[in-house]
């Protein structure tokens, strides 16, 4: 059973950025940016207990090629997605949005 992904508008802006700043780096970068992030929105709406808790039951799952992290929270049968980080980001700024 797959859970519903819900992302957030400000989880949103942040892969936008993301997939406009790789674009700006090399040509179609960006569009494999966002092949990777809806890969793992694949993964973790197939299987959301596959990633261990980091705090506060926010869950963070490492996109593949790219430096960043998806963190999100299960609420019953659905997926709240409230940050697309880079690695390098201060916690700070996600743990805000949890």
């Amino acid at each position: 059973m797959n859970y519903r992904v819900h992302i957030r508008p400000e989880a949103e802006t942040d892969i936008k950025e993301a997939a406009i700043w790789y674009e700006k780096q090399q040509k179609s970068l960006g569009n494999d940016f966002l092949d990777e992030v809806q890969s793992a929105f694949e993964i973790i709406s197939s299987n959301p207990h596959l990633y261990v808790e980091i705090h506060r039951q926010v869950r963070r799952a490492l996109i593949h090629r790219f430096p960043f992290a998806i963190y999100y929270r299960i609420e019953k049968k659905r997926l709240i997605v409230f940050a697309v980080m880079h690695g390098s980001r201060h916690p700070r700024q996600w743990k805000q949005r949890a």
